[in-house]
């Protein structure tokens, strides 16, 4: 019976070391085997954020993917599986998990072209234009209101000093300061307005938008140099993509039956 018994020792030993890697385990846990594939997705993962493939990031993963599993063990346990909210949030996880895989199996299979890449870098630099502008406003909620302040800088009173009563947070602590901007950054009333001052000229009649009436002084123009196509090509690409999933997704969600 010797040699048989070896022969099937053979065998059983050559049919384990045949097994694939997704199929051997990491660890046993209470007699539960921890699959090898969650440890190179762990691992993945990680060598996804910066780290180094090592023996000690290889042990690391061991040691947490058996915490987990006594945790898990534990908590299933104790029945906590089979609880309606965790059995919900469970679900939620695993829909979260195949949606990603399929997200960035569809942005393997669309990538964005140079092409498309290089037509919106061009139609982005025609909105821009080739200036910006340096101007200080004043918020007014009323059209009187405008036109008092318009008379005290006629008068000589500096815009800065008149900022305090400004409706415009976010400028009025500035002396209604507004920086650097290209005119698209404003409202279409504001902007035409802005534009058409010369340096260290006001607008002699209020300007209204939306937000109230203004009072504009331009103090400075500048030539707009856009940014070179390569250094804001990583953030085209991913305005772009972003747009193409978010299209097919529209696309998918009108085909659905929904009841």
């Amino acid at each position: 019976m010797k040699p048989f018994q070896n022969r099937l020792a053979v065998a059983v030993l050559a049919a384990f070391l045949s097994l694939p890697a997704a199929a051997q385990s990491v660890a046993t846990v209470n007699g539960v085997a921890i699959p090898a594939s969650r440890a190179d997705a762990m691992i993945a993962e990680q060598k996804a954020q910066g780290a180094t493939d090592s023996a000690q990031l290889k042990d690391a993963v061991r040691e947490e993917l058996i915490r987990r599993e006594v945790l898990s063990q534990e908590a299933s346990r104790k029945g906590l599986d089979k609880k309606g909210d965790v059995q919900a949030q469970m679900d939620m996880a695993r829909q979260a998990i195949l949606i990603r895989a399929y997200l960035q199996d569809y942005v393997k299979a669309n990538p964005v072209s140079d092409a498309e890449l290089k037509a919106e870098y061009e139609t982005i630099k025609g909105r821009l234009g080739d200036k910006e502008y340096k101007a200080r406003h004043l918020l007014l909620e009323t059209e009187d209101e405008a036109k008092a302040a318009i008379a005290k800088l006629k008068g000589g009173t500096k815009i800065e000093d008149l900022a305090k009563d400004s409706r415009d947070p976010g400028s009025k602590e500035r002396g209604g300061d507004l920086g650097w901007a290209n005119p698209n950054s404003f409202v279409k009333p504001f902007s035409e307005a802005m534009v058409a001052l010369q340096k260290g000229k006001f607008t002699t009649t209020p300007v209204k938008s939306d937000f109230g009436y203004h009072v504009i002084l331009l103090e400075d123009v500048r030539d707009l140099k856009a940014p070179a196509f390569d250094e804001v090509k990583p953030q085209l690409q991913q305005r772009l993509q972003q747009q193409k999933i978010e299209q097919h997704m529209m696309e998918l969600r009108n085909k659905a039956k929904v009841q």
